[in-house]
Formats: C-alpha cells, structure tokens, sequence
C-alpha cells in the first residue's frame, strides 16, 4: 500500500490528486482482503441483516478478524440450532415433535359387518404412520343403546377422539356434548343424523352423502328398469340414519322420474346369514320382481347370490347396490349384479384417525372440515381393477401393498 507525508506547501489540486490515489488505494487492499474471506464467512455475515456500510465495515481492514470469528460463531449456532430443531422433531413422526400415543375410540353400529372391514384397515393404517392406536367397539347388530354404552365407556377412559357412527339423531346427541364437554375431540363417520339434521355437536362428518347417494341409486334404477314393475329395496335396519336416508333418496327420485315403478323398501337384517335368508325367502314368494336392489353392504352381496342361484339375470331381472364387498364385486363381473356404488369406506377409517390426531397435535387450531367421501357406480366396464389387485382398500386382503396403475385416468 502507498503511504503519504504530509507537504508544507499547501494546494488545493494536489489535495484532490492525493485524494483520488488513496480512494483507490483503499478500494484495491478492500478488494485484496475481500478475495481473502470465505464464501461461507460472507453467508453467515449476510443473514445478520447489515446495512451496506456496517457490513463492508465488518469484512475490511481491523473487522476481518472479527467477522471471521463472528461469522464462524454464527455458523455454529445455526448448526446446532439446527440439530436441535432435528432433536426435537425426531422424536415424532415425519417433522412432527413427539407426542403422547393417542388412542381413538371408533363406535359403530355393526361390528362385524364386512362393509368395515377396510374401514378398521383405514384406522389402523393411519395410527400406524401417526404412532397412535384405536380401539373399535359399540354394537354388532345395530343396538343403540349398546352403543351409547360404549360411548360413555370412552369417555370415562379419557379416549383421545371419538369417531361415532349416528344413526340415530337423538340418542347421541347428550353423549357427545359429554365428550367435548371432558375436552374429547368427537367426530362422526359413516353415518351422521338425519337429512338436514345431524343431531349432535360433532366437530365434522366423514362419509358419503347419504341421501345424495340414494337419489343416485333411484335415478340409476329408473334408467334400467324403463318399462316399469315391481322393485324392490332391501335395507337392513330400517330408521337407522346410515342406510334409511338411502332409501329416502332413491324413493323420491323413482318418483320425480315418473316411471311405472313399484318400489317397496324391505327390512333384511344386520347380520350376513339373516339378511341372505330373507333376501332368499322374499324372492321366492314374489316371482313377478323386476328389480332387486338393496342400501346396505350385507344385503346387496346376498342379493348377487339370490340372483345367481335362481338364474335371475337370465330371466331379466336387474340388480345392484352399495359397496364393495368380495362378493359383490364377483357378482358383478358375472353379471348377476349390474352395479354397486362404492362409497370409501377405507377413507371413513383413515381420514377419521388423521383428522383427530391433527386436531390434538394442534390443541384444537385445526378444526377437522366435513369430508364427502364420494360415490362411484362400480359395473362391469370398471369392476376389472378392484378384482386384479387384492388390497387393504376394499379389505380383500390384508397385505400391505402399492397398487401399481399406468394409462389414462377416466373423466367426465
């Protein structure tokens, strides 16, 4: 660097030119110890927010050391910080902090009702990915009061969330004001009340569109069944508020379409074997029927068996329902089945357990939204996919598995 004495003789030109020799000279060994700082030195420096000045201030002349050290500094402090934060959330799953190990109660109605069975793999799946466990309780056959029971049962146990299916508007709606009220986040599934009416303060509903699916149901029947005749509906626990809105909705659009259709609605039972052998005993008495069809899992399977037995299909007579059990997809790609409408139940398990777990990881900011888990016609142009791979989804296995698929998806 070049150094400069001081001039008796005083001029204001030389002034100016020793000015502009030493401005250089400062820009040049700037840039000298500029080149010397390392580009991690000038990260750090760069996050403490330095005005222009302060920062050239900080990198040049006396500073360097002690932006080295400073940055060095603070590069360690993000890097344990960062560890730390690595700490805190590695004890959760995924970045999630770690957590107690929730455990949610489902309350259903029909307990060993094949319908939910991917249901239960939807619950357990999720509580797998979220460290958390369910238990699955209420009635096998469909008993309210047994399932208010169990309601109660968990909240004297302190259950974390409660997913409860209402099929019933009024028997649940003290159980789960008494849920939240003890601070039980407490949601509905499968079923939720009336139409218009779900009778408790549940924090949100996941399932299909009951009496929307109904209406679909009826407008379908209409469409294959143009020449009229007698139909019939069979349900397996009138009243109960998962199925009757189905049987609702698919009564008034028979009607709005103005078709010669004598639709009648026929108990069937809450368990397989009775709702087979009164499916069996009906269609033996009534030879004339010209439509078979049903709003529940059990009974639509029973009716593929009814119509394979007596060669139904054969003889004209059309058929269909919901879900998708084994069977009922069997008898479709037979064609003794013409249809079933597939709602997710696995969907009803997982996003159930998910939306509870978020709602207690959050201390109640992520309120769940109600889900319409949807409605899709299964027939025999679609019904290839469901049968080629046995999964978890539609519970007709129960290995864990990725589902492969390739090609267009089907839209509208």
């Amino acid at each position: 660097m070049t150094t400069y004495q001081a001039s008796s003789t005083f001029s204001p030109t030389k002034c100016a030119e020793r000015r502009s020799k030493y401005r250089a000279a400062c820009a040049e060994h700037a840039g000298v110890i500029m080149k010397k700082i390392d580009p991690q030195v000038e990260r750090a420096v760069d996050t403490l927010s330095l005005n222009g000045l302060t920062r050239r201030r900080l990198l040049s002349g006396g500073g360097m050391v002690s932006a080295s050290a400073a940055a060095a500094a603070l590069l360690s402090a993000c890097s344990a910080s960062n560890k730390s934060d690595d700490n805190k959330s590695g004890g959760g799953v995924g970045d999630f902090p770690k957590t107690p190990k929730w455990k949610f109660v489902f309350v259903n109605h029909v307990t060993t009702n094949p319908f939910f069975t991917p249901t239960q793999y939807g619950a357990a799946d999720a509580c797998a990915l979220l460290d958390a466990s369910f238990q699955w309780t209420g009635s096998k056959d469909s008993s309210v009061p047994e399932m208010v029971s169990a309601m109660a049962s968990a909240v004297s146990a302190k259950a974390d969330g409660i997913a409860v299916a209402v099929v019933d508007k009024n028997a649940f709606t003290s159980p789960v004001d008494k849920a939240l009220s003890a601070g039980i986040p407490t949601i509905s599934y499968n079923a939720d009340g009336a139409k218009g009416d779900p009778g408790t303060s549940r924090l949100c509903y996941v399932g299909q569109d009951l009496y929307q699916s109904g209406v679909e149901l009826g407008r379908r029947i209409a469409s294959l069944m143009p020449s009229g005749g007698d139909a019939v509906g069979f349900i397996a626990t009138p009243g109960a508020l998962n199925i009757q809105p189905r049987i609702d909705g698919a009564t008034d659009a028979i009607k709005a379409s103005g078709k010669s259709i004598n639709f009648k609605s026929v108990a069937s039972g809450a368990e397989l074997p009775q709702e087979l052998s009164t499916i069996d005993a009906y269609v033996s008495g009534h030879k004339d029927l010209k439509g078979l069809f049903a709003v529940d899992a059990g009974s639509t399977e029973s009716i593929g068996k009814v119509m394979k037995k007596y060669g139904l299909k054969k003889k004209g007579v059309v058929a269909g329902g919901f879900d998708l059990n084994p069977n009922t997809l069997t008898a479709i790609k037979a064609g003794d089945l013409d249809f079933t409408i597939d709602q997710q139940p696995y969907l009803q398990g997982f996003l159930s357990v998910l939306y509870l777990w978020l709602y207690k990881l959050s201390g109640g900011l992520v309120i769940p939204s109600v889900t319409d888990t949807g409605l899709l016609f299964v027939t025999k142009d679609n019904v290839d996919p469901y049968l080629e791979s046995k999964t978890r989804f539609e519970g007709s296995s129960t290995k864990q598995q990725w589902v492969k698929r390739s090609g267009p998806i089907a839209h509208a």
